[in-house]
């Protein structure tokens, strides 16, 4: 074991020992044991399972990648488990999204000795303009196959430096996966081009689209800014019915990981219908829609398409 594993478990030993009423049904040997058998490979952990996701076909099968939130899971306002924490601990890495998305992650690894790379690093973004978040940089870069390519040069990178033996092979995978998410992203482009131009406009309960919208030619409107405990006001879900009538937008959506009941509301009182649910901050178990993130940016790409379309959608 080396001498910053030996911190590590040093400090989780710690922290293990303030949460011991929480921990007391984990047996010692799971909380010091360190890796497993099957885990010989380095650590990454990645703060939700879309990141874990590209970092897997990066790292191929040298590194062991496991996420911290669960498939599912609403990433902004998550709250760390004491099990988190000792997976932290016991990482060689971990890699968060950045542009305040994990609103968490600094108080999370405050005490750990563990180094992280941001994944979005190099991401021109776009700043949100309404709400309590107006200034700041919308957090939702995964979303554009275009960046998801400068996550994959910033975990090459880092992967390179963490096993160097097998930078070759961080290289192969990077470039082979970049030309998949470019053959994604023109596939996108090309379906969205044969709608008109007044359908051209993606209406969602988060604005989590601004990235997708940019680079794919959509005008973005969205009933709040960011996932928060208070969603929806009336003045937001005003402003959403008024877009929809003035743009005769066919189509409006919500996200996998929130209620689609305010986007009801815009539905009940315009001529628009429910598009469907859109997948952004989680993939699916692996027999869902979306198992990864391919299948992701696919799905909700089809999905958008259709609806705007009209071969998809309902009042209800």
């Amino acid at each position: 074991m080396s001498p910053s594993r030996s911190l590590r478990h040093a400090t989780v030993s710690v922290i293990a020992i303030a949460l011991a009423v929480a921990l007391s049904g984990c047996g010692a040997s799971n909380t010091n044991s360190g890796k497993s058998d099957t885990a010989e490979k380095p650590i990454v952990l990645t703060t939700f399972t879309v990141l874990a996701d590209i970092a897997r076909n990066v790292a191929g099968d040298h590194l062991q990648v496991e996420s911290i939130t669960k498939v599912g899971a609403e990433i902004h306002g998550y709250e760390p488990t004491p099990g988190d924490i000792r997976k932290a601990a016991n990482a060689d890495l971990i890699l968060d999204n950045g542009m305040n998305l994990e609103a968490w992650f600094t108080r999370f690894v405050a005490d750990l000795d563990v180094p992280h790379v941001v994944a979005s690093k190099g991401v021109e973004p776009i700043d949100i303009t309404e709400d309590t978040y107006a200034g700041k940089p919308n957090p939702h870069a995964w979303m554009s196959p275009v960046n998801v390519q400068k996550y994959v040069d910033n975990m090459v990178d880092a992967f390179s430096k963490l096993d160097p033996k097998h930078r070759y092979d961080f290289e192969t995978n990077g470039k082979a996966y970049k030309a998949k998410l470019q053959a994604v992203q023109d596939e996108l482009v090309t379906q969205l081009d044969t709608l008109p131009q007044k359908q051209r406009a993606l209406v969602s309960c988060e604005g989590a689209f601004s990235y997708l919208a940019r680079d794919a030619g959509l005008t973005e409107q969205y009933i709040w800014a960011v996932n928060a405990e208070q969603q929806a006001t009336p003045k937001q879900i005003a402003a959403a019915i008024e877009f929809v009538r003035k743009n005769d937008v066919p189509a409006v959506f919500c996200e996998s990981t929130v209620s689609d009941a305010p986007m009801q509301q815009v539905v009940d009182a315009t001529d628009t219908k429910f598009g469907g649910t859109l997948y952004v901050d989680s993939l699916s178990e692996s027999d869902g829609p979306v198992p990864s993130y391919l299948d992701l940016i696919r799905y909700d790409s089809d999905l958008i398409v259709s609806a705007l379309t009209g071969t998809s959608g309902s009042k209800s």
